[in-house]
């Protein structure tokens, strides 16, 4: 069986090339049973979580990612999520490769996230603003860059000093990047305002989008987390990863409790995009935007590639 660490993970895992294997996914399809979630006891300590996520398509191949989170490693110094991912043949069975679960997870949530804006977005977005600087939030400007003429990044934080660390990684990987102080007047000249924040509390309001923006939330995933005020969807395009997003996000839950929206006013979801099902932004003016929460689909398609480009050139 194939074991690919995190460095090659991430090197069989360009986002010019696995942008176009997530549309391929999203337009193929692929049988998607729902997570499953387990308590982990822990003797004297916080429980643990475990998370199951299989996916698969016949004749083809199937995957599994576990990921554990341990809330008390913190105080052992280890990380308190880890992710693995197993691909099998699925007409035997037989295990294939055994994938670092970090990378497909923050590679693949990046890719898929520039996806939706090839649909949504201006062609001619040349500035982003990025809300957070952990794992993914670092990969957004490389994603974007691989499907729009991306110059310009701000980074905005809670922890100002992580900001800077991102801005400068990204300045020596030839971005114009800036450290962003001011999240509203950052927003306001944005061409695409992105966030991929743990934030329970709205960060963006709609009084900060100009015409034309598109507004991307990955960040939240759950009832509690929200990075977007109700306003920003109402009188606006709104579209979501898979049919799971108004089910658990709390972007989409809140708005719709009190009425700003309801699920009937989602345009489309990815798959619909990719499908051409639904024709994605309509003009310069519209104010786009899209919810997503993840789906397995997008780790397969992530493991598939990672897997044949090994077999096919990594030996």
């Amino acid at each position: 069986m194939l074991i690919l660490d995190a460095p090659t993970t991430r090197s069989l895992l360009p986002f010019d090339q696995l942008v176009p294997a997530l549309k391929n996914a999203f337009s193929r399809g692929c049988e998607v049973p729902l997570r499953h979630n387990h308590s982990i006891q822990v003797d004297g300590k916080e429980p643990g979580t475990m998370l199951l996520m299989p996916a698969w398509q016949a004749g083809e191949y199937l995957g599994i990612k576990t990921v554990t989170v341990f809330p008390g490693n913190t105080k052992l110094k280890l990380p308190g999520l880890h992710s693995t991912y197993m691909l099998h043949d699925a007409n035997t069975g037989k295990p294939l490769a055994l994938i670092d679960g970090n990378e497909i997870t923050s590679r693949r949530t990046a890719a898929a996230s520039a996806l939706a804006a090839s649909y949504l977005s201006r062609q001619d977005s040349c500035s982003l603003l990025v809300l957070g600087a952990g794992r993914v939030a670092s990969l957004l400007p490389y994603a974007y860059r691989a499907v729009r003429p991306i110059e310009h990044v701000s980074v905005w934080d809670i922890d100002q000093g992580q900001a800077e660390r991102l801005v400068e990684q990204l300045r020596a990987d030839g971005f114009h990047a800036t450290a962003a102080q001011d999240l509203e007047s950052n927003c306001k000249v944005a061409d695409i305002v992105t966030a991929a924040t743990l934030s329970t509390v709205p960060l963006v309001r709609r009084e900060f989008l100009r015409p034309g923006t598109h507004l991307d939330l990955i960040g939240g995933f759950t009832p509690q987390m929200r990075e977007a005020d109700d306003c920003c969807f109402d009188g606006t395009s709104i579209f979501v990863d898979t049919s799971e997003a108004p089910m658990k996000a709390g972007d989409l839950l809140h708005p719709i409790a009190s009425g700003v929206m309801s699920e009937v006013d989602i345009s489309a979801d990815l798959a619909e995009l990719c499908r051409s099902g639904h024709p994605g932004r309509k003009n310069s003016k519209e104010i786009t935007v899209f919810k997503a929460v993840g789906t397995a689909l997008e780790d397969l398609a992530a493991a598939v590639m990672a897997y044949e480009t090994y077999c096919n050139y990594g030996q």
